[in-house]
C-alpha cells in the first residue's frame, strides 16, 4: 500500500506546501517505493514559525492552565492509540524495524510519552518562594518559547513525542523537522494534531532538505533546538544556534561499553549483551552497548558464545514475528557500515562471525550480525559510531582497567555492567562517565533523566529533567533591603 502526501501542518492545519518538490520513501526491506511527502520550502518555514510565535507571544496556549494543556494532550494520545496498529506497520516498511520492537517502540511509545507528561506536569512545581533573611523571592519557572524538534530516522515519531510533550506541557509551541527517510509515521501525527484539541498555531510538522533545516535551526523567530541524531549534525546545529545564543538540547551519538566481570553468568549475560547490542534494532540505536569489554582469562569462552549466538539470529522480512536483524535503513547507509568492517579487518581484528550480506537475502539492505575480535580500543571500530550491528569484544584484566577502557572514549550516553556483585556493579557505575548506566541489564526508564556526556551531547530528555529543559527560572523580588546608594 501506498502512502502519498501531498500536505504539511502548519500551525495545526493541514496545508499544501508552497512547492511541489517530494521526498519519495523507499522501503529498506523491498527496496520499493511505499510513499512520498511534500519538503517544506523556507516560504513553509517561515509560516510554521510565524504561527508557532503568535501562538507563544499571544496565547492561547502558554495561558492555558496546566491542567487543561494536559487534557489536551491525553485527547492527542487516545487519538494516535486508535492509529496504533498502521503506525506498527509503517515502522516496519519505512524504518525496516522489526515487528516487536515496531508494535511497542514505534506505536506505543508515542501516546505513552504525551500521558507520562501530561501526568508529571500536573505535579511540577512552576512556581515557588523562597525567604532569605529580608528578602522573599518568587521563583517562576517559564516556558522557552518557539522549539524546534529534529527526530532521528531510528524513532521518528517516538523521539517527536519524547520532545514535544514535555515541551508543549511546558506552554512552548513547537515546530516538527521530519526525518527524509521515514517520514509517513510523522504525517500519521499531523493528521492526528489537526483533528485533536491541540489549538491552532501550536504545533506544525513537515520533512525538509538539508538546507532547508538549516534555514529553520537558524530562524530568528525560535527560541530553542532539540535534537537527535549524529555527533557531526549535532555539533553544526550547536555552531549555528551558538550564534544568537539559542538554546538547545542534543542527544547525539555513542560508543558504549558492556563490562563483563569475571563472575558473569555466561548463559544469562550472551543473550542479553546481544539484545542490547548488534540486536538492538540492527545496532541502528545511539544507546547499543558495541563495546563488550571482557575479562582477559574469559575472554575466549565469552567470545565464542557470543559468536554462536549472533550466528542464530534470524534475519528478513520485518513483519516476519520471528525476524530480530531487520534491513538498515537505506542502501547507503549498508555501504557505510560496509566500509568499517573492511576497515576493522584492514586494522587486524578478525571477523569471528557475520561480515557480510545474509545470503538468500538479495532485495533489501541487510547485512550479518558481525562480531569482531583481537580488538584494541584505539581501533577506529573501537572509538567511531558505526550504527550498525556490529559489536566488538576487548579483553580488560580487571575492573579498574575495564572503567578505563571505557571512559577512553569521545562518547559517554550509556553504559552496562554484568556481574552477580551488586557493589562492585554500583561501584563501576558510578565511575564510568557516562549519562545512563545499567546493572545487569540495560534499562532505559522514561522518568529518569536521559542523555548524554561528552561528545553524546547535551542537557536531558525523560523524567522532570526533561520538563524543566524547556523551562527558564526567573527571580521576582517580592520585598528585600534596598541597596544604599
Amino acid at each position: 500500500m501506498a502512502h502519498h502526501y501531498d500536505r504539511i501542518l502548519i500551525g495545526g492545519r493541514l496545508t499544501a506546501p508552497s512547492t511541489d518538490r517530494v521526498a519519495q520513501v523507499v522501503s529498506p526491506s523491498t527496496e520499493e517505493v511505499i510513499g512520498h511527502v511534500p519538503l517544506a520550502s523556507t516560504e513553509d518555514i517561515d509560516a510554521a514559525v510565524g504561527s508557532a510565535r503568535q501562538a507563544f507571544d499571544a496565547g492561547p496556549w502558554p495561558s492555558w492552565t496546566v491542567s487543561r494543556r494536559a487534557a489536551a494532550l491525553r485527547d492527542l494520545a487516545d487519538r494516535l492509540d486508535t492509529r496504533a496498529a498502521e503506525l506498527a506497520e509503517l515502522a516496519m516498511a519505512e524504518t525496516g524495524s522489526p515487528r516487536g520492537f515496531a508494535e511497542g517502540y514505534f506505536a506505543v511509545a508515542p501516546s505513552h510519552y504525551l500521558r507520562f507528561y501530561a501526568s508529571l506536569a500536573e505535579e511540577f512545581v512552576f512556581e515557588e518562594e523562597r525567604v532569605n533573611g529580608p528578602t522573599r523571592t518568587l521563583i517562576v519557572r517559564e516556558p522557552v518559547g518557539v522549539v524546534v524538534a529534529i527526530p532521528a530516522w531510528n524513532g521518528p515519531l517516538t523521539l517527536t513525542a519524547q520532545k514535544i510533550a514535555a515541551a508543549l506541557m511546558a506552554g512552548c509551541t513547537v515546530v516538527v523537522k521530519a526525518p527524509v527517510q521515514d517520514p509517513l509515521a510523522c504525517h500519521v501525527f499531523a493528521e492526528v494534531v489537526a483533528e485533536s484539541q491541540v489549538p491552532e498555531g501550536v504545533i506544525s510538522v513537515f520533512a525538509a532538505d538539508v538546507a532547508e533545516s538549516e534555514y529553520l535551526v537558524a530562524h530568528p523567530g525560535v527560541d530553542k533546538v532539540s535534537f537527535t541524531g549524529s555527533t557531526a549534525v549535532g555539533a553544526r546545529i550547536a555552531e549555528v544556534c551558538g550564534r544568537d545564543i539559542r538554546r538547545t538540547t542534543l542527544e547525539l551519538g555513542g560508543k558504549s561499553a558492556a563490562i563483563v566481570l569475571d563472575d558473569a553468568d555466561i548463559d544469562t549475560a550472551v543473550p542479553a549483551l546481544v539484545g542490547c547490542g548488534a540486536a538492538f534494532m540492527q545496532g541502528e540505536i545511539c544507546t547499543a552497548q558495541t563495546r563488550i569489554l571482557l575479562p582477559r582469562a574469559r575472554y575466549e569462552e565469552f567470545t565464542e558464545a557470543l559468536a554462536r549466538h549472533m550466528s542464530t539470529l534470524p534475519i528478513g522480512d520485518p513483519a516476519d514475528p520471528a525476524t530480530v536483524i531487520g534491513p538498515l535503513i537505506s542502501e547507503a547507509h549498508r555501504a557505510r557500515v560496509e566500509e568499517y568492517i573492511a576497515l576493522g579487518r584492514k586494522e587486524g581484528a578478525t571477523v569471528a562471525c557475520g561480515g557480510g550480506r545474509p545470503k538468500g537475502l538479495t532485495t533489501g539492505w541487510y547485512l550479518e550480525p558481525t562480531l569482531f575480535t583481537d580488538v584494541t580500543n584505539d581501533m577506529r571500530i573501537a572509538q567511531e559510531e558505526i550504527f550498525g550491528p556490529v559489536v566488538v569484544a576487548i579483553p580488560h584484566d580487571g575492573p579498574d582497567h575495564a572503567v578505563e577502557l571505557a571512559n577512553d572514549s569521545p562518547y559517554g550516553l550509556s553504559g552496562t555492567v554484568w556481574t552477580q556483585d551488586e557493589d562492585a556493579a554500583l561501584r563501576i557505575a558510578r565511575r564510568v562517565r557516562t549519562g545512563t548506566f545499567s546493572i545487569n541489564s540495560y534499562t532505559l526508564d522514561i522518568n529518569a533523566p536521559f542523555g548524554g556526556s561528552k561528545k553524546s551531547g547535551i542537557g536531558r530528555e525523560n523524567g522532570p529533567e526533561g520538563l524543566d529543559d524547556y523551562l527558564e527560572p526567573k527571580s521576582i523580588a517580592l520585598s528585600g533591603a534596598p541597596l544604599n546608594g
